[in-house]
C-alpha cells in the first residue's frame, strides 16, 4: 500500500508540469557519451515516449562521435581533429553519414516503435529537413592575423524545415536528428550536434532544451561534486567560461544552452543521462536532477 501510495505522490507532483508542457516543444539532445549501453537508451527512450504520451512534443537530437571514431578505427583510418571538429574528408563523411543515419537513427526509432509510439529520421530518401553552409575554423596566426581553415564537409546550421518539424510534431511522431545537413548546393556536412539541437529549439520556440550527457550538470569548482548548481544564469555561466571552470565537452552545451535561452527558449538543461529516468526527474519533479540555464 505505501509503495502505490508513493506512486501516486509522484503523479500529483508531476501533474502540474504535465499541464504546463502539454503541446509545447521540448528538444533533447543524446550525446555519444551518454550513449554508453543499450539499458541507458532504453531509459531514455522510455521518457521520451512518456513525454509524448501526455501531450509534449519531443524532438530527439543525437550525436555519435565515438561511434564514428570507433568505425574509423575499424576501417584503418585515424580521426583527426582541430579546435574540436573532426575533419572530414569524403570518406569520413561516408562513414558518418552511415554511422548517425543508418545505424543510430534507424536503431532508435526501432526502439521507439518497440515502445509503443512512431518516429522517423528527418534524413529521408537522401533529402534532409536541416540546413547548412560549409564551416571554416576561423584561428589566428603568430602574428595575430585571422585565418580561416578548410576542415572538409562540416557545416554550420543555416535552417530548418520548420513545417516538417511542427507536422511531425503535431502527428504521432518523434522527430530524430542526425547531425548530418545538406547545403543549397547539394553539398552534405558533417555538423556539431549541439549547435543543430540549439538551432532546431530557437526555430520551433521550444519550451525546453536539454542536454543529456555524461555528467550530473555544471559544477562551479573543479572536480567538487558539492559544488554542483541546480540553477545558473546566463552571466554567471560566463563567468565560469572565463574561469575555464567550464572548458572541454562542457562548453559548446552550455554556450548553445545560452544561445537557446537568449533567443527565447524558456529554459535550457544539462543533465545527467546515465540516471536513470533522469529526464523525467528534470522535467516532472521540484528539485530536478541537473543544472538549469536562465536568462
Amino acid at each position: 500500500m505505501e509503495n502505490a501510495i508513493r506512486k501516486a505522490s509522484i503523479l500529483i507532483e508531476a501533474l502540474p508540469y504535465i499541464r504546463s508542457f502539454k503541446n509545447k516543444v521540448v528538444v533533447i539532445k543524446f550525446g555519444g557519451g551518454a550513449m554508453s549501453s543499450d539499458e541507458v537508451l532504453t531509459s531514455v527512450l522510455q521518457d521520451i515516449v512518456f513525454m509524448k504520451t501526455v501531450g509534449i512534443l519531443p524532438v530527439l537530437v543525437h550525436g555519435g562521435g565515438p561511434h564514428i571514431s570507433q568505425e574509423m578505427t575499424r576501417r584503418g583510418l585515424s580521426p583527426k581533429f582541430v579546435e574540436g571538429h573532426r575533419t572530414t574528408d569524403r570518406e569520413t563523411l561516408e562513414i558518418a553519414k552511415d554511422v548517425l543515419i543508418n545505424q543510430i537513427s534507424a536503431a532508435i526509432v526501432k526502439k521507439i516503435s518497440d515502445l509503443g509510439n512512431d518516429a522517423v529520421c528527418v534524413w529521408e530518401n537522401g533529402d534532409c529537413a536541416v540546413k547548412a553552409e560549409k564551416y571554416y575554423v576561423e584561428t589566428k596566426t603568430d602574428r595575430g592575423e585571422l585565418k580561416k581553415l578548410d576542415i572538409g564537409f562540416v557545416g554550420k546550421v543555416t535552417a530548418i524545415d520548420k513545417d516538417k518539424f511542427l507536422n511531425l510534431c503535431n502527428s504521432c511522431t518523434i522527430p530524430i536528428v542526425p547531425p548530418i545537413a545538406r547545403g543549397i548546393s547539394g553539398d552534405v556536412y558533417n555538423v556539431n550536434a549541439d549547435n543543430v539541437a540549439a538551432f532546431i529549439a530557437e526555430s520551433l520556440g521550444a519550451e525546453k532544451l536539454v542536454f543529456l550527457s555524461n555528467t550530473h550538470g555544471i559544477m562551479t569548482k573543479p572536480n567538487d561534486e558539492k559544488s554542483f548548481a541546480s540553477t545558473l544564469h546566463e552571466d554567471e555561466v560566463h563567468e565560469l567560461i572565463d574561469k575555464k571552470i567550464i572548458s572541454d565537452g562542457m562548453l559548446p552545451k552550455a554556450l548553445a544552452c545560452i544561445r537557446a535561452v537568449k533567443a527565447g527558449v524558456k529554459k535550457a538543461h544539462i543533465i545527467n543521462g546515465l540516471i536513470p529516468h533522469a529526464l523525467l526527474l528534470e522535467i516532472f519533479t521540484d528539485k530536478g536532477v541537473g543544472t538549469q540555464i536562465i536568462v
